[in-house]
């Protein structure tokens, strides 16, 4: 009788914690992860690409591209990967000139697509392809600018400009190449950055400026940052020097963004700003952070369980029978102008919500 009792209180924490996370679990039909990844990702087979400046292929493509390889590799759709795979062949035969120059934070985050190929596949040609974009962000070239060469004698990337953007451009392709070399060099790197723009532009609120000269909270922008502090932690290791301070970033963040979240459930284009409008790419970025804090038990499942299923339940309607998600907020460079943020066009299928649409669908996906 008393081991039964034993058991049964052993277990309850348990249980709980099961209980709490099950707000991630069982949605209603068409909401599920399975249904919203399956039409965004098939979309992705016939689109166009997206080109940086009309030449290359831009860091959204990459990232709409990466997110339905996850999905299908979840999903063990093998029709899907293969399309994807296929997809990507001309660019190693026939349209190798679309292939992005390795000389801006937003051009190198493509490696982190070959990089992805080759964990799937386990082709080497694409390992070829991708890891130099990681090496490059370090390898400071000669016609580098001064201010260039500064941040590489620091020991940071040379493509630093402290824009909040660029820790998910950055986290992602070293990230990767830690992921297929097992180097802890990209992976220090990477924590390393990580912690200087933390350090330069996270607010006492926990929101950040979209650079130290613009001080708004834009929501895409401290999406980026959430996103690349979320895919730094799942990697990092536990006894890493900056991974306290990387944590302690992220749920000063997470908290932030609790309070912030409209009624309806979303985060609005200006994060701080009620008059502001919603916007989906940030708001499904903060969503992942929070689905993947949550499974990965960085934050309560109790208090932030609930607060990512809302917004997930917030986001799916603005999807449309095709797979194209609506109010996106057009590719924006920073200002020091706040009604430039509240007038910047809004998209429909717009790869900078695609992509993050799907990552909320692996996180969900994942056990």
């Amino acid at each position: 009788m008393y081991k039964k009792v034993l058991t049964v209180l052993l277990l309850l924490p348990f249980q709980l914690l099961i209980a709490q996370k099950s707000s991630l679990t069982k949605f209603p039909k068409g909401y599920t992860p399975q249904e919203v990844g399956k039409l965004i990702a098939y979309r992705f087979i016939n689109a166009k690409h997206a080109l940086h400046a009309g030449k290359w292929i831009s860091y959204p493509e990459t990232f709409y591209w990466n997110g339905s390889l996850k999905y299908a590799s979840l999903t063990n759709d093998k029709k899907l990967l293969d399309s994807l795979e296929q997809k990507f062949q001309p660019l190693l035969t026939t349209d190798t000139a679309l292939l992005p120059i390795k000389n801006h934070v937003d051009l190198n985050m493509f490696g982190s697509l070959p990089l992805n190929l080759y964990q799937i596949t386990k082709d080497k040609k694409y390992l070829e392809l991708g890891l130099p974009y990681a090496d490059t962000q370090w390898e400071v070239p000669e016609n580098s600018k001064p201010e260039q060469k500064a941040w590489a004698e620091k020991g940071y990337s040379w493509e630093t400009r402290l824009w909040i953007d660029d820790m998910y451009m950055i986290t992602i392709v070293q990230t990767q190449a830690y992921k297929v070399t097992r180097d802890v060099k990209y992976i220090d790197r990477a924590a390393r950055e990580m912690v200087l723009y933390l350090e330069q532009l996270q607010r006492p609120n926990g929101l950040f400026y979209h650079a130290p000269d613009v001080p708004f909270y834009w929501g895409r922008g401290n999406g980026w940052m959430a996103a690349g502090m979320t895919e730094l932690l799942r990697y990092l290791p536990e006894n890493n020097q900056y991974r306290s301070r990387i944590m302690q970033g992220y749920q000063t963040m997470m908290k932030s963004l609790k309070d912030f979240q409209t009624p309806g459930g979303m985060w609005n284009q200006l994060i701080d700003e009620k008059d502001s409008w919603a916007e989906t790419s940030g708001s499904a970025m903060f969503t992942y952070a929070m689905i993947t804090g949550v499974k990965q038990n960085w934050l309560d499942a109790k208090e932030y369980g609930p607060v990512a299923r809302k917004a997930w339940m917030a986001m799916v309607p603005y999807i449309d029978e095709k797979g194209a998600v609506s109010e996106v907020c057009v590719g924006t460079n920073k200002k020091n102008d706040k009604q430039y943020y509240y007038d910047r066009p809004r998209n429909k299928g717009d790869y900078h919500g695609q992509a993050p649409y799907l990552w909320c669908v692996a996180a969900l996906l994942e056990k």
